[in-house]
This record gives C-alpha cells, sequence and structure tokens, in this order.
C-alpha cells in the first residue's frame, strides 16, 4: 500500500477508490489530532507533530461521520442510493441525508488529511482536484454522461486569430454520450463549475455563462456546485464566505443561473430569497437533474 500521502495526491477515478482513501484517513486522524475547538457547528482540530501545529481546516459536525465503522455503513448504503437513482426509483429523504452525508465525508477526509501531509500550495490544488474527480465519478455512478470540455473561442488581433480556452469542469448530458465539443455546446447539456467553496469564484460562474450563450449564440444551462463557503479564523473561529448580496446582484442584473449546489450550505443560503436558488447537493442527484437534463 502506498504511504498516505501520496495517496491523497493520486487521482481518483471510482467510487471504490473514494471510499478507500476516506476509510484510511478516518483511522488515521485520531492518532495525530493533539486538540479542538467548537465554534457552531464546526470542530476545529489541529495536531502536533515536531513542535509544530497544523490546523484542519473546519470540520462541520453535523455532517462529518467520524467514525470508521459508521462511514462504512453509509458508504454501502450510498452505493445502493446511486442504484436507485440510476434506476429511477424512489429516494426517501432520509436517503438524501445519507448522499449529503457521506459525500461531504469524503471530501473532508480527503482535505483534512492533505492539511497534515501535504504542504499547503500543494494541498489546495490537490483538494480541488480530487473534488472535480468525485463529483464526476458521482455522476458516472449515477449513469449520467459527462466530459470535461475545453472550448476554443476563436478572436480577431492585429497580428492573426487567436484562440481563448474556456475550462469548463464539467458537461452532464441527457444522451447516452456527451455531444457538446470545443467548438460548440449542446443547448441540452448543463455546464458544471465545481469548486471547493464560492470565494473568489462566484463571479466567474455567471460572466462565463454570458460568454458562452454569445458565443454558442443559444441559451445555455449553467450550474454550480460547491463544497462549502466556510473558513477557519485564526486557531478557534470561522468566517463564512459566500457573499451572498453580491450573488444575489449578479442574479438581478447580469444573468440567472440555472442552480447552485453545496454538499455544506452557509447560513444565508438557507435563507429567503437565496433559498430559492441555493440547494443541498442532494437535491441536485435525486430531483433536479430530471429538469435540467431535459432533450
Amino acid at each position: 500500500m502506498i504511504p498516505l500521502d501520496k495517496d491523497l495526491q493520486k487521482v481518483k477515478r471510482n467510487i471504490a477508490g473514494f471510499g478507500e482513501i476516506t476509510q484510511r484517513v478516518l483511522n488515521y486522524l485520531p492518532n495525530v489530532i493533539s486538540s479542538s475547538e467548537e465554534k457552531n457547528s464546526y470542530i476545529i482540530y489541529s495536531s502536533q507533530i515536531a513542535g509544530t501545529t497544523k490546523y484542519i481546516r473546519p470540520i462541520n459536525k453535523e455532517l462529518f461521520i467520524a467514525n470508521p465503522d459508521s462511514f462504512i455503513s453509509h458508504f454501502n448504503e450510498l452505493q445502493s442510493i446511486f442504484t436507485k437513482i440510476r434506476t429511477k426509483s424512489e429516494i426517501a429523504d432520509s436517503n438524501k441525508d445519507i448522499i449529503d452525508k457521506t459525500i461531504y465525508t469524503i471530501q473532508q477526509s480527503i482535505g483534512a488529511g492533505l492539511d497534515l501531509l501535504v504542504n499547503p500550495n500543494s494541498a489546495r490544488k490537490h483538494v480541488g482536484n480530487r473534488f472535480e474527480e468525485l463529483v464526476k465519478v458521482i455522476f458516472t455512478e449515477i449513469g449520467i454522461a459527462n466530459k470535461k470540455i475545453v472550448l476554443q473561442i476563436p478572436f480577431e488581433t492585429d497580428e492573426r486569430t487567436k484562440t481563448y480556452k474556456c475550462e469548463n469542469d464539467l458537461i452532464i448530458s441527457p444522451y447516452k454520450t456527451v455531444k457538446s465539443s470545443s467548438t460548440s455546446l449542446d443547448e441540452n447539456e448543463v455546464v458544471v463549475s465545481v469548486k471547493t467553496t464560492s470565494k473568489d469564484r462566484m463571479g466567474k460562474m455567471f460572466i462565463d455563462k454570458i460568454l458562452l450563450e454569445r458565443f454558442v449564440e443559444h441559451p445555455q444551462k449553467v450550474i454550480g456546485i460547491f463544497l462549502n463557503d466556510v473558513q477557519r479564523k485564526e486557531s478557534d473561529n470561522i468566517s463564512f464566505t459566500l457573499v451572498s448580496g453580491l450573488f444575489m446582484v449578479y442574479s438581478k442584473f447580469l444573468t440567472e443561473l440555472e442552480g447552485v449546489y453545496y454538499l455544506d450550505p452557509p447560513p444565508n443560503a438557507i435563507k429567503k430569497p437565496y433559498s430559492d436558488y441555493m440547494k443541498r447537493f442532494s437535491e441536485l442527484i435525486t430531483t433536479d437533474l430530471s429538469k435540467l437534463l431535459t432533450s
């Protein structure tokens, strides 16, 4: 078995791989956690190794499954729920809790492991990469065709025609295979922006939607998927990073997205009017996909 730090930085291509790395981290954490501070529903864990204190990103205790055995049980149930979604069986509300908690635990376990074992700059990159891979794997598990697309947008300069590369994290499709390409987007497919947080990134989704629609010359569905919008503040506090007022201004005066989905929604996301636009991730894969992916 490869060392844990290397495993955390390794590309994950299937749900089994995510389950295995999560179990490794959950078994590792109790051995290295030195102390914790609780703020609201979040816990900030720290570890002292060789005289150096390292902090783990804030963990939502109401979502995180800390016990490895409990995680395995939830993970097995999650795979059964994926089968239900794929076969269009009825999904109970209790299943939605399992979806959000299990996927949140997977991603935050990876983040926690990287926080402790990898240098910060590299950790940030790998946390984002694993989240993109996790979302892609989930869509594949529930039978939704998906593909990462880099749209090539040509523009003229005094010298020659140049190309702007508009990278889309993921395209999901109602078809058996994705029809969008590097030169066009299918109107019935959905552009998905996958980010661990909206901090410094919220505006890009709105601008990209405007840009894409002008280039492809038809309406284009765009959604955002975020892990959370919370960060550690000093050693014992947290702050929320969703700029909710700016989100509403963008929605009213720029363009309106087809949806924003969180695994761990910030407090404002569950209040009106933001709750009209922001939902839990489980709502996307159990309810909203059938409306979004209409061909």
